[in-house]
């Protein structure tokens, strides 16, 4: 989460920051991607479409180093890395969420976002169990920044209730603010808007747009709810059975006929 709020509003979107190039993956004999390349820019909300099984989160799965593709790179602020894990990623700058929630269900708000935190402790887990001296003023400078975190989302209610006890939508609120808590150069986001009613999509979007505009933080995401896509997003990259079927603003998006018929259905109008 940026800790200045007082952040121009609506950063301009700059130069490529994510850059990925010639990615393909296979499971066995399967192929999951192929040949895919396109690039991210900084401050830009950049959305991945397609249909089921088009290769989305595997996508992301690459970006984040939970899988590591047979060819291509991929190069974040310059530096291209091969055979990082999650965590590596992460250090770099780069967060996540998952399209099924991987919350600690019986823990606290407030504990779900702090675990967050643990890549920007500096102290051992030691000093961290003792919390005396240095540790104790540590997790005090951690907690200030997760309640900050908490009034972004608008959770305050709910900051010491079980994660478990909690609506599916405010779920998903803590699995972004736990990635917030990591203070993301680039945030991936799959499907965070999944189960969600429409009350509850505006309430996300407008978090997301926020995010964007007001911190200019880099949103990469995927989203099946093309309404959503379409209002939210700068660029938008199409992928259907693994390959890479369109690239460019929304408008162009929808206008491209393999689109149309990949996905959206019906006319291109």
């Amino acid at each position: 989460m940026p800790a200045d709020d007082n952040a121009a509003a609506q950063p301009a979107v700059g130069e490529v920051i994510l850059d990925v190039r010639n990615i393909s993956l296979s499971f066995g004999g399967v192929k999951a991607l192929t040949d895919i390349s396109f690039d991210v820019r900084q401050h830009e909300v950049r959305a991945i479409i397609g249909p089921n099984g088009a290769g989305k989160s595997s996508m992301l799965n690459c970006i984040n180093g939970v899988y590591q593709p047979q060819q291509g790179q991929i190069t974040f602020r310059g530096q291209t890395f091969r055979h990082m894990n999650s965590r590596q990623v992460a250090q770099m700058g780069v967060a996540r969420t998952f399209q099924n929630l991987a919350l600690f269900k019986g823990m606290s708000v407030l504990d779900n976002i702090m675990t967050g935190r643990n890549l920007r402790m500096r102290r051992n887990l030691l000093w961290q169990a003792l919390r005396v001296g240095p540790a104790a003023r540590e997790e005090m400078e951690h907690r200030e920044a997760v309640e900050k975190i908490i009034d972004f989302l608008e959770i305050q209610a709910w900051r010491k209730t079980p994660v478990g006890q909690l609506p599916y939508g405010l779920q998903k609120r803590v699995d972004l603010g736990r990635a917030l808590a990591m203070e993301p150069q680039v945030l991936l986001l799959d499907e965070p808007m999944a189960g969600m009613n429409v009350e509850e999509k505006q309430d996300m979007c407008r978090f997301i747009l926020d995010l964007n505009e007001e911190f200019g933080t880099t949103i990469v995401l995927i989203e099946h709810d093309m309404g959503v896509v379409m209002d939210i997003s700068d660029r938008v990259v199409v992928l259907d059975y693994g390959r890479k079927i369109g690239d460019g603003l929304p408008s162009e998006v929808r206008a491209n006929e393999e689109v149309v018929r990949a996905y959206l259905g019906g006319a291109s109008s």
